[in-house]
């Protein structure tokens, strides 16, 4: 009972220099990460790493930038101010390796900052809602400081651990960060219903949170046998796996469970996930391993982009050389689907921005990073339709995603992509 203590007590323990890694999405240790906050006039040079986390960072404020220093392996809206501000660095990373930059000592860890269950009867904690790379902060870290909340979801895999690899307790009773479903655009509707076309039965699907990946699900129902072999996953999966359109039956790793890293959605998807042993959360390293993935006959992997070129070069983690999110898994589940047996690499994104520019360009903003390369994707989706350029040749793809352009951009991108080649 001595491991039981305040969250400012706990937080002593980080001293200046150090590096602290926070849980990630909905699992945020936000009450432990707001009372180092608190600490910011007595610490100087902490660096505070983490993917993408849910909820407040005041760490993340510049005034503080003495005190704190954020690394992001994932770039979330509330520190995406901290790149220009100075007192934030993104570190180029595919969720697949997050875990080995701990275990190979790349990043030492001072302290972990992790959010679990309370421990049942044997004295076992679960990480609930994100396994991703805590795992490795867990083994790696000098000490391990917890918030143990009761409407944290006790969930199956590698997120398990005994109370007695944890150095300090915080009880907390607050609700996990969720994400009610949003209803769709049509233009959505039309992307969901083009993705399920491509879909056959007896496929393993990987794809994400949004309205994309919802209005896809949607168009499932009459589907069969579908398994789920997933990076994360929302709400858009419970009415599939209830009708057994889901039931993970031809999955060639993990058969007959569902397999994630992490998850994010409404109180309807953590009550259900919540001691269900259908689901398995396991470690990034293992999940976004593409030669696990690629066991998965028939897996489909769908992802979006900012913008794609005409070549297929897709840009999904910046703004030009602004950094907006991250490599996360995209180039794992894209190669994975790509070399599983009767899979298929899909990138899916609306035609044009909220301001009417178009998404399918000439050539990528000056600066912008490639994610996944020309070689990688095999279908490209909007809502006007399905480029297939697995096969094609340069000229080729250019017509195949022209076509599937906003019909006000068409004729304008073929001009500026063949002035372009003209001119060198």
């Amino acid at each position: 009972m001595s491991k039981y203590v305040t969250a400012a007590e706990a937080v002593q323990v980080v001293k200046s220099g150090d590096r602290v890694y926070l849980q990630a999405a909905a699992a945020a240790p936000t009450i432990l990460a707001n009372a180092l906050t608190e600490r910011a006039a007595e610490l100087r040079d902490v660096e505070i790493c983490h993917l993408h986390v849910e909820g407040e960072a005041r760490y993340a404020n510049p005034e503080l930038a003495a005190s704190f220093h954020v690394n992001s392996f994932f770039i979330g809206a509330n520190v995406r101010h901290t790149l220009k501000a100075g007192n934030g660095s993104y570190t180029p990373v595919f969720l697949s390796e997050l875990p080995h930059l701990f275990r190979k000592n790349v990043l030492p860890l001072d302290v972990a900052f992790i959010h679990v269950s309370p421990p049942d009867i044997h004295g076992y904690c679960s990480l609930g809602v994100s396994v991703e790379a805590t795992v490795a902060a867990i083994e790696n870290a000098k000490i391990v400081i917890a918030q143990v909340n009761p409407n944290m979801p006790r969930t199956f895999g590698d997120g398990i651990l005994h109370f007695s690899e944890i150095d300090y307790l915080v009880e907390v009773d607050t609700p996990i960060y969720g994400h009610e479903p949003v209803p769709f655009t049509a233009e959505e509707e039309k992307i969901g219903g083009f993705i399920a076309s491509l879909i056959d039965d007896q496929s393993t699907l990987q794809m994400g949170i949004g309205s994309i990946p919802n209005a896809a699900l949607s168009k499932l129902t009459n589907h069969k046998d579908l398994g789920l072999h997933t990076e994360m996953f929302s709400d858009g999966v419970i009415d599939l796996i209830e009708k057994d359109v889901i039931n993970c039956n031809y999955k060639g790793t993990l058969r007959g469970r569902v397999l994630a890293t992490f998850l994010m959605g409404s109180k309807r998807l953590y009550d259900y996930v919540d001691d269900n042993p259908f689901f398995e959360m396991k470690e990034s390293s293992m999940v976004n391993d593409t030669a696990r993935i690629r066991k998965n006959p028939k897996m489909v992997a769908i992802n979006s982009a900012i913008e794609v070129d005409v070549t297929g070069q897709v840009c999904a983690d910046s703004i030009g050389p602004n950094m907006f999110s991250g490599v996360g898994g995209q180039m794992d589940f894209i190669r994975g689907a790509s070399l599983s047996q009767g899979g298929k690499a899909i990138i899916a994104l609306p035609s044009i921005t909220k301001r009417g520019e178009s998404r399918i360009v000439p050539y990528l903003k000056q600066g912008a990073g490639v994610v996944s390369t020309r070689a990688h994707v095999h279908y490209i989706i909007t809502e006007n339709g399905i480029a297939d350029l697995y096969g094609k040749t340069l000229k080729q793809r250019v017509a195949e995603l022209v076509k599937i352009a906003h019909p006000t951009h068409q004729e304008t991108i073929d001009k500026q992509y063949y002035e372009m080649l003209n001119n060198f």
